[in-house]
Parts: C-alpha cells; sequence; structure tokens
C-alpha cells in the first residue's frame, strides 16, 4: 500500500487504528521526497533526523491516547516564509541563506498540538514575489504534471509537493493568490480563509494587509480538516479575529440545494483559455444540476484590482523588507566600507530582481508627491472592490470563476514579461483586497494534459459556503493523480 497516495485524513485513521504508525508514514514521505525531488525541486529543506525523531514521540502520544485528533502522525511540508524553531527559514531568498528562528509560527505550533509531523520547508518565489516559484534563490520548482512547466506561485513548492505526494498536506500563504493559483496548476486544492482567521504571527510579511495562512491538500475534506487545526485567535497578532466557530469540517456535505451562487461575467471576457472557460461553466453546471441556483452578473471594478493590489502590495513590501540589512540577521556582504555602504551592498548582493522591482516600486509610491497620486488611491479602490463585493453578496452565496486565466505556463516563459505575470493574477487578487476566504479546486485537464481548476469565493467568514461549494462538486469525479505520483505505486 503506497501510503502517500492516500488523502491527510484517511492516512489518519489508519495510524489512529493501529494499521500503520507515524514512523511509517513519515519514512514513505521522506523516501518519495528522495525518489522525485531531485526533479521537481519542491523543498528547500528537509530535515530527516527531526521529523523521524518527532514521528516516534508522536506516535507514542497516540498510543497514549493523548493525541486523538485527525492529522495525528500524518507528514506535513511547510511554506519556507514560515518560521520554524531551530529549521532553516529563508524565504527562498539568499539573504536569509541561514536563518533558523528561535520560535515557530503560530499556525505551525498549531499543526504540531495536532499532531502533525514536520518534514521540510518547501520552496517559492523569493519573498512570496511572483506568480512561478521561478524567482526562488535555489532554483525554480517544476510542475510534477510536466516538468517543462511552471507549479504556479508563490507557493508553488507546497502545491507541487502534494501533487508529487511528497508528503500528504502542506501550508501555504496567500497574498494576492498564492495558494488558489498554484492549486489550480498542480491539479490540488487550497484555501485561503477570511483574513485573520489564521494567526500571522511567525509569517515572515510581505504584504501584511493581505497575506493570510492557509492549506494546500489533495481534497476539500483535508482542506476544512486542517483549516480548523490552524485557524485561532491569536493575541501576538494584531489582525487576529476572534471567531464564534472555527468549525469547518460540519461543511462537508454533499448538499447544494438552494445555495445561490454567482458568475461574473467580468471574469469571461478576454484573456481567458477557451479550454479553462468551458471547464468552469461544466463546473457551474454540474453545481446547477445538483440544485444550486446559478446566476450571470456584473461584478465591476474587476480591471483596477490590479494596479491597486501591485501598489499596495508593493508599498507594504518595501517597508516589511526594510528590516533585512545584514546588521542582525541573514546574509551580509563580505567588503564594506562604513554602515551606509554595508547596507546597499547587502540589500544588492541578497535580494532577486523581482524582489528588487517590488522594494522600488513600493519606495516610489510612498515617496512624498506621488503618495497621494498613486497609494492613498490605491487604497480608496480597494475600499469600491470591498463595495462591490459586498453588494454581489446580497444577492449569493457563493461567487464561481476561474482560479487562473490558463493553465501553467512554460517555465522561462513568465519571468520574460513580469507584466504578463502580473495579469495572472486577475482572478484571485480581487479576493485578498476585499479580505474574502477563497477555494481553488480541480475541475478538469486541457488538451495538453494540465490541470485546470475552479475558484469559489465566499463572504467574510463565510467558509463554510465554498467548503460546501466545493464538496459537493467534488463527489462528482474522482482525484487524478499526476504520473509522476502513479508511477511511485
Amino acid at each position: 500500500m503506497n501510503l502517500m497516495s492516500l488523502t491527510a485524513v484517511e492516512l489518519g485513521k489508519k495510524i489512529k487504528s493501529g494499521e500503520v504508525t507515524a514512523v511509517d508514514a513519515t519514512k514513505a514521505a521522506l523516501e518519495q521526497i528522495k525518489k522525485l525531488d531531485g526533479t521537481y525541486n519542491c523543498y528547500v529543506t528537509v530535515d530527516e533526523e527531526a521529523a523521524l525523531a518527532e514521528a516516534a514521540k508522536v506516535q507514542k502520544k497516540i498510543e497514549a491516547g493523548e493525541l486523538t485528533g485527525p492529522l495525528a502522525g500524518v507528514p506535513v511540508a511547510i511554506k519556507d516564509n514560515m518560521c520554524t524553531e531551530g529549521m532553516l527559514t529563508t524565504c527562498s531568498s539568499k539573504i536569509l541563506y541561514n536563518f533558523k528562528p528561535t520560535y515557530s509560527a503560530e499556525a505551525v505550533l498549531n499543526l504540531k498540538k495536532a499532531g502533525a509531523v514536520v518534514i521540510g520547508k518547501t520552496n517559492m518565489d523569493e519573498f512570496a514575489m511572483g506568480s512561478t516559484t521561478e524567482t526562488s534563490h535555489f532554483g525554480p520548482t517544476k510542475n510534477p504534471w510536466n516538468a517543462e512547466h511552471v507549479p504556479g506561485g508563490s507557493s508553488g513548492g507546497s502545491c507541487a509537493a502534494v501533487a508529487a505526494e511528497e508528503c500528504s498536506f502542506a501550508l501555504g500563504s496567500d497574498t494576492g493568490g498564492s495558494i488558489r493559483q498554484p492549486s489550480s496548476f498542480c491539479g490540488v486544492t487550497g484555501i485561503k480563509p477570511t483574513y485573520g482567521t489564521v494567526s500571522r504571527y511567525g509569517l515572515i510579511a510581505y504584504g501584511s494587509s493581505l497575506d493570510q495562512i492557509g492549506p494546500v491538500c489533495k481534497d476539500v475534506t483535508d482542506c476544512a480538516t486542517v483549516l480548523e487545526a490552524i485557524a485561532s485567535y491569536d493575541p501576538k497578532d494584531s489582525t487576529s479575529v476572534k471567531r464564534e466557530s472555527y468549525d469547518f469540517t460540519s461543511a462537508l456535505k454533499d448538499d447544494v440545494k438552494g445555495l445561490r451562487i454567482g458568475i461574473p461575467r467580468d471574469y469571461f471576457g478576454e484573456g481567458l483559455d477557451p479550454e479553462v472557460k468551458d471547464s468552469i461553466l461544466k463546473a457551474a453546471k454540474v453545481l446547477e444540476e445538483k440544485g444550486a441556483i446559478v446566476e450571470e452578473f456584473d461584478l465591476s471594478l474587476v480591471e483596477y484590482a490590479i494596479p491597486a493590489y501591485y501598489i499596495i502590495a508593493s508599498a507594504e513590501a518595501s517597508s516589511n523588507l526594510a528590516r533585512f540589512d545584514g546588521v542582525k540577521y541573514g546574509y551580509r556582504t563580505e567588503e564594506y566600507n562604513g554602515l551606509h555602504n554595508m547596507y546597499k551592498k547587502t540589500r544588492s548582493e541578497g535580494f532577486g530582481p523581482e524582489v528588487k522591482r517590488r522594494i522600488m516600486l513600493g519606495s516610489f509610491v510612498l515617496s512624498s508627491g506621488y503618495y497621494d497620486a498613486y497609494y492613498i488611491k490605491a487604497l480608496k479602490t480597494k475600499a469600491l472592490i470591498k463595495k462591490a463585493f459586498d453588494r454581489a453578496f446580497e444577492k449569493y452565496d457563493v461567487i464561481l470563476g476561474p482560479a487562473a486565466p490558463t493553465t501553467a505556463p512554460k517555465l522561462g516563459n513568465s519571468l520574460s514579461d513580469p507584466i504578463k505575470m502580473y495579469l495572472g493574477d486577475i482572478y484571485t487578487i480581487s479576493v485578498n483586497l476585499a479580505g474574502l476566504p477563497g477555494i481553488s479546486v480541480p475541475c478538469g485537464v486541457d488538451s495538453k494534459g494540465l490541470p485546470i481548476g475552479m475558484q469559489l469565493i465566499g463572504d467574510c467568514f463565510k467558509e463554510n459556503n465554498i467548503i460546501r461549494a466545493a464538496y459537493a462538486y467534488e463527489q462528482t469525479r474522482t482525484y487524478e493523480r499526476c504520473e509522476a505520483a502513479k508511477e511511485q505505486d
């Protein structure tokens, strides 16, 4: 039996029943990494020794009846922008090549409390800036469905690791679609919860008002289960929200009767690949046949989302990344004259081109004379986008659309044209600007054999609506594994 072909919840049940142990599961994940990661480069760090020691500890607690949750003993990979005590946390950047945090992110601690076993840190676009996982200092991650294509980004390492079955599930972070878009490209399921649901404590910031941690899994059941484990109120995070309920698994019902689903006409215009469009509309038809009320409507303001997002995210990035200066930790240039020169050389050598581009753009829009013209205007646009969604949710429970305009592009195609790469985020970034929850679910493959993902968007704190719709849709199709994973059976 190939343990890595099971979903996280299925594996958890086998560990709980004593059919297999947490150590067996961890060994199976590490074995799969040894076989496949040389090709796909999903991981930046794998700590075999620590993972096996942790699995043995967890197994003892399971046997003693101290750990009874669904994720106890299940191997997980963590995106490399979440702090893990004593384990390298690099943000896939040269500037943090040697950084070992002295504490763990709250979401990681919550997973450890649930008994999940951390096996390593996944590759990502440097500081989460990119949509392809090609801007990583440690080389690009490749898509397990076709190694000539990108896995998407910035959580490409996490999504590719789940697709290649190099872990049972993973954590990613989503600033403008960084969980949903690579989930779509890699044929897995990823959810970005409402802003403030999962603590950002220990997540190395890119755009603080937009960043949110979420799970990447094989199916919707796993996503709801993991989200339940990592979501919590955290006084250490000033943006953390005390929610009335953290129960997401109760939404796993195969029933969408009466659920009102809106399809924005704006999402199906120019730039959308015909095969993607066809798959999304077929999926909408499936939900309609199951009893959902599906209608088209005008969302408006979609074309303003990208400029508003890149101005706000870059402004926050230029401020957040000022701390990486070579003084206290991380990379420091070897030869310099005086403090100012040390800052300049360290940052010039330590950051990659995409990160520098966004820091410069952010510093420009925050500078005097341009602050009102760009930054304030972007914030006003953000408020208008939130209002447009509020109006839509007065009428609909769920908004349905594509997760990305195309399937995964070839390696090297996007980096040559950054604007084209930015435009690839058109369907995902509004969700971050409005702080909404969104989920990407596989809904087919194109003629090249690459996965297509459908995105379902809910109102704030209404994750259960999108989980319900996604679960009901998922019941109509079987999870498709990529060839690379099937070959390991």
